[in-house]
């Protein structure tokens, strides 16, 4: 029996800088920022000021008011990243059996600037110690229960399969991709919707970050503030956005001649079960999962040919992968191009990882390396090939992408061309 394989045919982004993923890729490829000041709220009381913030309209995209009444903002982002994810893969929806379409969300917070709003409502503004909830939205249920953006995207795709949200921190973008194409694999659905979505730029959140001192506080240079891999680096920068998938069993999609941007080769996760927000400097868990998305995608080491590293922009952070890139590796870390789009458009938590395997999959589409902007002073430590400020042209038959969450998550995903040799 041929194993059955998941495929990339369809992609839909919202970032910052860009609506829809030609204009995420244009942001990308041109090595420009989307940083800027908070303009959500007065960010003046904060430590940290800076955030990528998505410049979204949700009537222009195609939402209807009561569609925007009910969905947080970030169950928006997801709504209207499938649609287009639906569209590019020229998929007929109507025609598939709705029991073998499924769905997978990632969200790292869920619906955070919906549950901040509705608090200050019901609080009048926090002067209330028992809060009254006839001012409350109707659905405010929703807002507590992530859950509810796998329902919005399923009802928008008509899917009855399995719809599941993965909420494992900054990983939860890879592993909900990683979890929809174990599901093709296993011949549980044929047709998986699946990234995740986070719209985390709030009071409550920024609070959190300023805490404990993760975000970067260069408020008087906001394009310049996510510094990944750099030596000034001091934080990473809060964003927010979206990206979903239409994954399908490859031999089907090839049947339909479908375009295939990429096949989700290996992914692997794991737990280092020692520190809510520390690291271990020498990155053996993330090691350990890039080695079993290498032997699950049949490869070795020396067949990636571009990292979309984490890069957050935090010292420890970046240290430890690298770390772990050259233990996994070995001495092919050093001939590979490592970056981070962060850089760009920012920490969105959970949904990230998405972004970042959309960055990956146009990445071998177009056979060009995102940089990592900012990067002009070099940390010793950070001794591997970063891509620096300007994007390369770089052939790319396997790219591998990888995500470290608080918790102790650490998840690797390998994209390959699906014609790729397999030992």
């Amino acid at each position: 029996m041929t194993p059955r394989r998941a495929a990339i045919t369809g992609i839909g982004v919202i970032a910052p800088g860009g609506i829809g993923s030609k204009n995420f890729w244009q942001l990308l490829t041109d090595g420009r920022t989307a940083t800027r000041r908070i303009s959500f709220f007065d960010p003046s009381p904060f430590r940290s000021q800076v955030a990528a913030e998505v410049d979204f309209d949700a009537e222009l995209c195609g939402l209807g008011p009561q569609e925007t009444r009910r969905m947080d903002r970030a169950a928006q982002f997801a709504v209207v990243s499938a649609r287009e994810a639906i569209a590019d893969s020229g998929l007929d929806l109507g025609a598939l059996n709705p029991h073998r379409l499924g769905v997978t969300i990632g969200s790292a917070v869920g619906a955070t600037m919906s549950l901040d709003q509705e608090y200050r409502t019901v609080s009048d503004g926090g002067r209330l110690d028992l809060v009254d909830h006839r001012y409350a939205v109707p659905h405010l249920y929703d807002y507590f229960v992530p859950s509810s953006f796998a329902a919005e995207v399923a009802w928008a795709a008509g899917a009855e399969g399995p719809a599941t949200v993965v909420s494992t921190g900054c990983t939860s973008g890879l592993d909900a991709v990683g979890h929809a194409a174990d599901l093709i694999r296993e011949g549980m659905t044929d047709v998986m919707i699946a990234g995740a979505a986070d719209a985390p730029i709030s009071p409550i959140t920024v609070a959190c970050f300023d805490a404990i001192k993760a975000t970067t506080p260069r408020n008087d240079d906001p394009e310049h503030a996510s510094r990944p891999f750099d030596a000034s680096r001091n934080g990473f920068v809060l964003g927010e956005g979206s990206a979903v998938f239409v994954l399908e069993e490859l031999t089907a999609a090839r049947s339909r001649g479908a375009h295939v941007y990429a096949e989700v080769a290996g992914y692997a996760t794991r737990s280092n079960a020692y520190h809510m927000t520390g690291l271990r400097p020498d990155g053996r868990e993330m090691a350990e999962a890039i080695r079993m998305a290498l032997r699950e995608a049949q490869l070795n080491p020396e067949d990636i040919d571009y990292i979309n590293a984490h890069g957050s922009g935090t010292k420890q952070n970046d240290r430890h992968e690298t770390s772990a890139f050259k233990s996994s590796l070995g001495a092919h870390a050093y001939a590979t191009p490592v970056s981070s789009i962060k850089s760009m458009v920012g920490h969105s938590l959970g949904a990230i990882g998405s972004i970042e395997i959309a960055a990956c999959a146009l990445a071998m589409e177009h056979s060009i390396v995102p940089p990592t902007a900012n990067l002009r002073q070099s940390d010793p430590e950070c001794d591997l090939d970063y891509v620096p400020v300007t994007a390369r042209d770089w052939q790319t038959n396997a790219v591998l992408s990888v995500g470290s969450g608080f918790g102790g998550f650490q998840s690797a995903i390998v994209l390959a061309r699906p014609d790729r040799r397999i030992r």
